[in-house]
């Protein structure tokens, strides 16, 4: 919902840095992998219950996560980039309520799988979107610099970090938070299909 307003200040923020790591000859795809591996080890940290620990990881993720952008287009913009991006994004999402249902399968199971489902209902729509979008050729206004079409939503990305933080922070409540963004998710979702319905007809 904020992304779009976000993005340039990320931009700004991290260019400094990407003309740095890009200078010394280190790839956008690296960083994206390496993200990639240090978010996944938040799963067992969760399972342990070192919430501050896979917290730490989570944002260690996500700023890797903009980085990589920031560095590819100091560089070349790669389509093989734009793919690991998202693939691997969607993967980690999966994995963080993973990680809370293992922590205390009891109180958690079934508020993951209920979010996890949801992140499935987001996930599909935004790339069923993008597929037939970039088939017609089609640029996203707000998005301009996204590897893919970037269809909004009320859950984009600021707002599902701010999930995670807030899970970490309050492990104890991760159930009726996790219940109250799939809600979120699921407008999302809705959305998203009623747009492909009127766009894509």
């Amino acid at each position: 919902m904020i992304d779009a307003a976000l993005i340039p200040l990320q931009r700004r923020a991290l260019t400094p840095l990407a003309r740095a790591l890009s200078a010394r000859g280190i790839s956008a795809d690296a960083v994206t992998l390496i993200g990639f591996a240090l978010g996944m080890l938040a799963l067992p940290a969760l399972a342990n219950q070192a919430y501050a620990l896979a917290l730490a990881l989570i944002i260690a993720n996500r700023l890797l996560d903009g980085l990589d952008g920031a560095i590819a287009r100091q560089t070349q913009p790669s389509d093989r980039g734009a793919f690991l991006d998202i693939a691997l994004d969607f993967l980690f999402y999966a994995a963080v309520p993973l990680g809370f249902a293992l922590a205390d399968p009891d109180a958690n199971a079934l508020a993951a799988a209920v979010l996890i489902a949801a992140f499935v209902g987001t996930g599909t729509s935004f790339l069923a979107f993008a597929i037939i979008a970039a088939q017609r050729q089609m640029q996203p206004e707000a998005y301009p610099t996204k590897g893919i079409y970037y269809l909004g939503g009320l859950t984009e990305g600021a707002e599902t970090i701010g999930l995670l933080v807030i899970i970490c922070l309050l492990p104890e409540h991760f159930a009726i938070i996790a219940y109250c963004f799939a809600i979120a998710c699921a407008i999302t979702t809705a959305s998203r299909l009623w747009q492909g319905w009127q766009v894509f007809k």
